[in-house]
């Protein structure tokens, strides 16, 4: 397999893929280009990078692509537009089921299963005109940060492709980054769309729970860690794809009923002078941290001042390792509950991954009580991270502890010498929000060596996810990081 070229010649079709997601589809629904164009453009543009980073899989049949977009220039000819995703080529990724569509998770024993029904969140990018062009790769059951899985191979950094993708929604953070997809989207339990949008230089929004429904699930009431939602180049187009993704869904009873619906798409602009910001940083050198990352962080602070917020650095005065402890708890009772069929039949057990078999062993170990311990210590934690939004209006940490890592590693086993205790805790800074069911956005906080980026959680009250992405839009006209393209786009 070759790189493409780093270099590639300008064509007409680069016009189409450089636009904003927002500025796609209003020139979709102007007819200033066609879905046939569009579809080509993109089409052309997997050709030329996909080889390089795996990022988009299980690619559909060409022919019948090129007759839905055919299909979407009819509608808009006849005067009917699907909604503001008409035309767009998306490709969900590979751990909710689609329509028609293979749903792999990344596991060998799902690696021909074709899904019968669409998750409510595609059935409603499909109904506002999505054409479905293929998945996005995800680690095995979305578990660990690194998209890599015995089905499909490693997805690589768009910026360096020696380097992880991030994960588990790491070929959409790349796929957007290379602009083979205007946008995409992604599901989040412990930073799956804010540590690939951190390693890709883009954004990637964790969406309250409830902001957009989770659903089908045969666990619809225990659906209080994972979510889904957007990533993007911009915060507006942030908006636009969660426009369509949001809102309530009487199949995910935990979906939020508004008495309207939300604007994410116009209702970004706000005047954020006098917003006071909270910078939780390593918290309180709790958090091994990579050489390099601390000084780029304090760098990017500064952006958020050039706005008029105020920033002021904050401890929490919480036992970390008690909210940890309750975190693996709840997540290994989350992950076995779902999965432990799987580890019962031995034949089955031999094709989990390491990490998958230590998930399901740990939860089945549990008590009651363990488990009541893990909640209480959960509640408590939501309880003094809700009083630090007394003063102020949002919280500022990292996205990331590392910079993207070696791809042919598992996952880092020590940062800054000391030495990670399971195949996630590298990642323990994604946890807080998680734990506390806040919206959090990772956004482009700038380069370290090589070239390799990192990001920013930007942190909001409970719900307040319109808010989040407010300020996150001031903080990227200050700071410029997101405008960046990767070196392979030339």
């Amino acid at each position: 397999m070759t790189a493409p070229d780093a270099n590639p010649a300008c064509t007409p079709d680069d016009d189409i893929v450089s636009l904003e997601a927002v500025a796609l589809s209003q020139a979709i629904q102007a007819r200033d280009v066609s879905c046939v164009e569009v579809m080509k453009a993109y089409l052309a543009q997997i050709d030329r990078f996909n080889p390089a980073v795996n990022a988009i899989v299980a690619i559909q049949d060409r022919d019948a692509l090129f007759t839905l977009a055919t299909e979407r220039d009819a509608q808009l000819s006849r005067g009917e537009s699907l909604g503001p995703l008409h035309g767009f080529p998306q490709a969900p990724k590979d751990i909710l089921p689609v329509d028609g569509m293979l749903t792999t998770k990344g596991s060998p024993l799902y690696a021909g299963e074709v899904s019968t029904v669409d998750a409510v969140i595609f059935e409603r990018m499909r109904r506002a005109g999505a054409i479905f062009i293929g998945r996005t790769n995800s680690p095995e059951f979305g578990l660990g940060g690194h998209t890599y899985n015995p089905v499909y191979g490693t997805t690589r950094n768009a910026f360096d492709q020696s380097r992880s993708a991030g994960g588990s929604s790491g070929g959409a953070a790349v796929s957007v980054a290379l602009r083979m997809l205007p946008c995409a989207d992604g599901t989040d339990m412990m930073g799956s769309l804010r540590t690939p949008a951190a390693f890709n230089n883009v954004f990637g929004f964790r969406t309250t729970p409830g902001c957009v429904p989770y659903a089908p699930s045969d666990d619809v009431f225990f659906q209080h860690f994972s979510v889904a939602g957007p990533i993007a180049r911009t915060v507006p187009d942030l908006g636009l794809l969660l426009s369509v993704q949001a809102g309530f869904d009487a199949r995910a009873p935990l979906s939020r009923r508004n008495d309207r619906p939300i604007d994410f798409t116009n209702a970004l602009e706000r005047d954020m002078r006098g917003t006071r910001i909270g910078w939780l940083g390593d918290l309180n050198g709790h958090l091994p941290m990579e050489t390099g990352l601390m000084d780029l962080y304090a760098a990017a602070l500064h952006h958020f001042e050039t706005t008029g917020c105020v920033v002021e650095a904050v401890d929490i005065d919480f036992d970390l390792d008690r909210l940890w402890n309750a975190w693996i708890d709840l997540r290994s009772l989350t992950f076995s509950g779902t999965n432990a069929p799987l580890y019962r039949d031995a034949a089955k057990r031999k094709l989990l991954k390491p990490e998958a078999v230590w998930e399901i062993e740990r939860g089945l170990k549990l008590s009651g009580e363990d488990v009541s311990r893990a909640i209480r210590d959960r509640s408590a934690w939501y309880q003094a991270i809700n009083a630090l939004f007394d003063r102020f209006d949002y919280l500022v940490m990292p996205s990331a502890q590392v910079f993207p890592f070696d791809a042919e590693l598992d996952w880092p086993h020590a940062i800054d010498g000391r030495g990670m205790d399971t195949y996630h805790r590298w990642m323990e800074t994604v946890v807080a929000a998680t734990m506390a069911s806040l919206p959090a956005l990772s956004a482009p906080a700038g380069f370290g060596p090589g070239g390799l980026p990192t990001g920013l959680q930007i942190i909001g009250p409970t719900q307040g996810d319109l808010g989040v992405l407010q300020i996150g839009l001031a903080y990227d006209r200050a700071s410029g990081f997101s405008r960046a393209r990767s070196p392979l786009l030339g």
